[in-house]
């Protein structure tokens, strides 16, 4: 016999979102099949940040029909602000975060909760696994799984079980909030991987499970990519200004490689050496890094396309970074070219 509705313990499954009226209605489907384990029942809140192409009307439609959904208002517009309304509402004792371009296993929340028991951490997801569309899609989400582009990232490697430093999404006992707080509202971008530095600078445990399965959909243009890769890049000074530290090493890799590219340019006046070899090893870094990265995927008519995504990935971010970390140093608040979700 099921538990009596009054013995079952919660968990709030929460997502932001603006302007999805072509993908509300897939993710309220895949958020909704999700098969909790005995014990459990859910509730999926999703905020919605003056959506104006009809996604609300979608959401409330959806609420409406099904009192485990309920839409929140986000008048913020954007992705902490949303996070931090929905745990404000949320009644569970868990959390989990889903996204509204990710499609995700129907025992995705439960192989959450399982590991959560099983380690004890105070985060967990599963690997951040890439699924592209079309032919640049697909290239860009083949250098996106690729640990020869990303710098090794676990988070990328799909049979990774263990400690890391930051995890896809995430899934957190509701008092890693009351003892931390939520989000950075002053962040656009990168507001997980600053809550993930905060709660390890305060003693708590990331893990990542590769039993926990979801499929991401990443941008499908080079120029999109360019533009995700750069907001990315603009706010890891922003997050860095507030801890005194990045969140890994890695991260600051393009930004130095931007920098050294600069550097040679200007000896070029005088010998064209320094900045032929930086392009010359980085052509062969390029060029090993396309090939594991379609040998990974599987796909090697992807080959012509590497190149010029992974040097978007590295550029876009590098540059983004050194834009940040301009404004960070003339004390200035960040600009507004970089408050957008270029989705």
């Amino acid at each position: 016999m099921s538990a009596p509705q009054s013995d079952l313990r919660w968990v709030s499954v929460i997502a932001p979102c603006r302007n999805e009226a072509g993908h509300i209605a897939a993710f309220c489907d895949s958020a909704l099949a999700q098969v909790l384990p005995p014990g459990w029942q859910m509730e999926v809140l999703v905020a919605d940040g003056c959506s104006d192409d009809g996604t609300r009307e979608l959401l409330v439609a959806r609420s409406t029909a099904d009192a485990r959904l309920q839409w929140v208002d986000n008048p913020g517009r954007i992705v902490s602000t949303g996070l931090n309304a929905c745990i404000a509402r949320a009644r569970g004792e868990v959390i989990v975060r889903l996204d509204i371009h990710t499609r995700f296993a129907p025992d995705y929340v439960a192989r959450c909760i399982e590991t959560l028991a099983r380690t004890s951490a105070d985060n967990v997801g599963g690997p951040w696994v890439a699924e592209g569309t079309g032919p640049m899609g697909r290239a860009v989400a083949a250098a996106f799984q690729c640990r020869w582009v990303v710098g090794g990232a676990r988070s990328r490697d799909t049979r990774y079980d263990g400690a890391v430093d930051t995890v896809y999404l995430g899934c957190w006992p509701r008092a890693v909030f009351e003892r931390i707080g939520g989000f950075d509202e002053a962040l656009v971008r990168n507001q997980d991987d600053e809550h993930n530095l905060r709660l390890r600078l305060a003693g708590g445990r990331i893990w990542q499970s590769p039993q926990i399965h979801s499929l991401y959909h990443p941008r499908n243009s080079l120029r999109h990519l360019f533009a995700q890769q750069r907001q990315y890049g603009y706010w890891r000074p922003f997050v860095m200004r507030k801890h005194g530290q990045p969140g890994s090493a890695r991260q600051l890799v393009p930004a130095a490689f931007v920098a050294a590219l600069a550097l040679f340019a200007l000896c070029v006046p005088w010998t064209v050496l320094p900045l032929a070899a930086l392009l010359a090893l980085y052509a062969v870094y390029v060029g090993w890094a396309s090939v594991s990265a379609a040998h990974g995927a599987g796909q090697w008519g992807l080959l012509a396309r590497l190149p010029v995504v992974i040097a978007a990935y590295h550029l876009a971010y590098g540059l983004g970074t050194w834009r940040g970390l301009w404004d960070v140093l003339r004390d200035r608040a960040p600009s507004t070219q970089f408050a957008r979700i270029t989705r």
